[in-house]
This record gives C-alpha cells, sequence and structure tokens, in this order.
C-alpha cells in the first residue's frame, strides 16, 4: 500500500484531516521531521491560521523545503486551505510575506461588498465550478458540487491555467488548484462530507 505524509509543522488541523484519509481507506501517517518526507509516496499539506506563522513554521522546520523536493520528485502533492495559500510566492494579511513560490502570483484579501449580507471571513457552503473537468480529483463529481470553505484571503495565479475550480463571494476566486502532481483546494475536504470523500479518495489513486 502506497504511504502518505500528513505534514505537521505546527499550524494544522491534523486530527480531522487524518480521519477523512483513513475513512478514504488511505494509509496515512503524521509526519513531524521533514527529513522523513521523501520515505512517501505522497504528501498533504494542511494549514489553518495566520500565512505568515505558517510559512515561518515551513521554513525553520525544513517542511517548505521538504515539500518543494517532493514536488520536484514528480510525487502527489494535496493542499488544504492555508496549505493552498503557502504555495504562492507572496501573502499579503498583515503585511507582505513570502510563500514557498512553487505557484506564481499571491494571495490577497476578499475585497466584497458587505451591504449586500456578504461576510468575511467566508464561512460555509458554497458550489463549485470546474474549470478544468479532467482534473482526477474530480473525478465522479458534478459541477455545482457543495464543499465547505473558511478563510478571509484568496490565492490569485498569475497563470489562470492552473486554477481547476471556482466559486463566487461577491468576486469569482480560485477554490482549486491542479499543475501536474501539485493539487489544492481553498475549501476542507475534510468537511466536505461525500464530496470531500471523493477527493480524497481520487487523491490517493494519483
Amino acid at each position: 500500500m502506497s504511504k502518505t505524509a500528513l505534514l505537521d509543522y505546527g499550524m494544522g488541523n491534523l486530527r480531522s484531516v487524518a480521519r477523512a484519509v483513513e475513512h478514504a481507506s488511505g494509509d496515512v501517517e503524521v509526519v513531524r521531521d521533514a527529513s522523513a518526507v521523501s520515505g512517501f509516496d505522497r504528501v498533504i499539506l494542511p494549514g489553518v491560521g495566520a500565512f505568515a506563522d505558517a510559512a515561518m513554521h515551513l521554513r525553520e522546520s525544513g517542511m517548505g523545503a521538504a515539500v518543494a523536493a517532493h514536488v520536484d520528485a514528480g510525487r502527489p502533492m494535496l493542499g488544504i486551505c492555508l496549505g493552498l495559500q503557502l504555495l504562492f510566492d507572496i501573502g499579503r494579511e498583515d503585511g507582505e510575506h513570502p510563500g514557498m513560490g512553487v505557484v506564481a502570483g499571491e494571495v490577497v484579501a476578499f475585497a466584497v461588498d458587505r451591504t449586500h449580507g456578504l461576510k468575511v471571513p467566508h464561512m460555509g457552503w458554497n458550489a463549485l465550478r470546474f474549470d478544468r473537468p479532467d482534473c482526477p480529483l474530480l473525478d465522479g463529481l458534478e459541477p455545482g458540487c457543495h464543499v465547505y470553505f473558511v478563510h478571509g484571503y484568496h490565492a490569485v495565479p498569475a497563470d489562470d491555467a492552473v486554477v481547476m475550480a471556482s466559486a463566487t463571494h461577491g468576486i469569482d476566486f480560485t477554490a482549486a488548484l491542479w499543475r501536474d502532481n501539485i493539487v489544492a483546494t481553498q475549501f476542507h475536504p475534510e468537511k466536505s462530507q461525500a464530496v470531500g470523500l471523493t477527493m480524497l479518495k481520487n487523491f490517493l489513486r494519483m
């Protein structure tokens, strides 16, 4: 059975993600040592909290370099929520902070009209549009399926071709991306019930 590393760099919702992967019939192990990442077939980079703190933890723990090496080796990786945002060049939460630079672009605050009842953070269920329905993460799913979001910032890729799925919260935003062996979701598949479980099963087959 192939092995999946769930990376613990001090900023992740590990328990719920681990349970969801196990429910998807995956063999998952929480990994705290960056040097151990190379021994796994795929990695999951979760994340909750502030961009700057998370980026610092990734650098100091060596996890950022380990993820980059894993990606360069052509092995599958999944970023979840903040784990998607950290892949980008720059995060603009409370200043300007460097990300991992794996995907070109930046992470910015939602600019929405709150007078129409829209709230930030964007929290709750929202429908997906499939920009790249051929992505293996979407196998067995239909456009318009609902997933669960909790975020106040969103990624703006330099190249729209990496956008796998999008959603709307006052503005259209990147809900998920796909480039080669990288998939990442702004939403939480581990909180997205049957849809999220299908995505995790699909990732485990990548």
